[in-house]
């Protein structure tokens, strides 16, 4: 009996010295998808590194999931949408507090490298069997894209020409960039070189294309809300803005 004691004490004595040793705080950020690369590559690591036993964890997916997932969880440290119509929806439940704009995209038209369907531009995608690629309507690059083809003028030739609605922006990327689609709208940070994928770029003009503004915010209820502001001065600071320029965006001015 006396053993047992003893070890019992001991293994109590071990679990808490365990305990008091781990000075891991862990941030959880809820983003769109077309943040992924610049998040994981580069901010994230260079936060970690500047807040000593920091750990960040990624969730990435379109700004609608997101925000569903964070009403009926309520898991995220931060939430960094492709879309202000979903902050605002997480703005309304559970809450959102230092809301700020951190950044812009605009639209481009992606094919496989040999362009099979010879798309030149944004009113080719109208073109009688044509194969286009779109994200679903609700995600925000799959509404924008809907808006820019309204706003050519040919949103019903085009809309019929759509082979598959895909959940995100990566998932379009990768539609096309495997041939499954002769084209395909995204965002402008999914072709730059930091991106890497294998992909043929053709602009959309000015005059038809959307400009994509980011909000960020801490989550009402965040877990560790001082890092989380922490986090969002980080990305919105001269280092965050640098980074996703590199990447692709349009850093406010």
């Amino acid at each position: 009996m006396r053993r047992l004691v003893s070890l019992t004490i001991a293994l109590f004595l071990l679990a808490g010295c365990a305990g008091t040793g781990d000075d891991t705080s862990e941030l959880t950020v809820f983003a769109a998808s077309s943040l992924s690369a610049a998040f994981t590559e580069e901010i994230g690591p260079a936060f970690e590194a500047e807040q000593e036993g920091t750990i960040v964890v990624f969730n990435f997916a379109a700004s609608d999931s997101l925000a569903g997932q964070i009403q009926s969880e309520g898991t995220a440290d931060v939430f960094a949408s492709a879309s202000g119509t979903w902050m605002d929806a997480v703005q309304d439940d559970p809450g959102v507090s230092d809301r700020r704009d951190f950044v812009q995209n605009q639209l481009v038209i992606i094919t496989p490298p040999e362009n099979p369907a010879g798309i030149g531009s944004i009113d080719d995608l109208a073109n009688e069997g044509v194969q286009l690629v779109l994200a679903a309507e609700g995600v925000p690059v799959g509404d924008y894209s809907r808006e820019a083809l309204g706003k050519a003028g040919i949103a019903n030739e085009a809309e019929a020409n759509v082979v598959s609605n895909e959940e995100d922006n990566a998932s379009v990327v990768a539609k096309i960039a495997s041939g499954e689609g002769d084209a395909g709208i995204v965002y402008e940070s999914d072709i730059s070189a930091a991106a890497g994928n294998d992909v043929v770029a053709v602009e959309i003009s000015d005059d038809v294309n959307v400009i994509a503004t980011y909000p960020i915010a801490v989550v009402t209820g965040a877990p560790n809300a001082d890092l989380a502001e922490e986090f969002l001065a980080f990305v919105t600071g001269p280092d965050g803005q640098a980074t996703l320029e590199e990447y692709g965006f349009t850093p406010l001015t």
